[in-house]
């Protein structure tokens, strides 16, 4: 379920949490299909913030802009982050993609593009029902996914038993 508008992060924004989001939202870009361009620099600007020495949540546009990787757009939503303890952009992305998806990229065999393959097809979201799909060897029937992969993924999700 997508947070509420007024959601706001609990956390501390601190270095490592910035980059455990804008992570999040490369992950979430990847299962919308997005270009790897982009992709490729929200995981840039997270490992530079990751390890940049001083905390980003206290700098301002200039100067984030001087970290690898971190232009106006990252900048931007740096600040918005720092400010408000939310960020729009994220919120518009989990409205879009289900959140609980980003536990399937866990899964052996089970990248972006199976995620979004298996979640726009069948149209379920939950790890549960991931499971079921499997069982019932509804997921073999998908291009790209065939049973050696299906049995993989269903004997990597545990079952509400175990």
């Amino acid at each position: 379920m997508p947070p509420p508008p007024s959601f706001r992060y609990n956390q501390r924004m601190d270095n490592d949490n910035i980059a455990r989001i804008f992570q999040k939202i490369a992950r979430l870009l990847e299962i919308k299909g997005e270009s790897p361009f982009k992709i490729n620099a929200y995981d840039r600007a997270a490992e530079s913030i990751r390890i940049y020495p001083d905390p980003v949540a206290e700098m301002n546009s200039e100067d984030l802009k001087t970290i690898p990787g971190v232009g106006q757009a990252i900048a931007d939503k740096i600040i918005e982050l720092s400010t408000t303890g939310t960020l729009g952009f994220l919120e518009r992305l989990q409205n879009e993609i289900p959140v609980e998806l980003l536990d399937w990229l866990d899964l052996p065999g089970v990248g972006p593009k199976t995620t979004a393959l298996i979640w726009q097809s069948l149209h379920i979201t939950s790890l549960d029902e991931l499971r079921q799909a499997a069982s019932e060897g509804k997921l073999h029937s998908l291009a790209g996914i065939g049973e050696k992969l299906e049995g993989k993924i269903l004997a990597a999700i545990p079952s509400k038993t175990e």
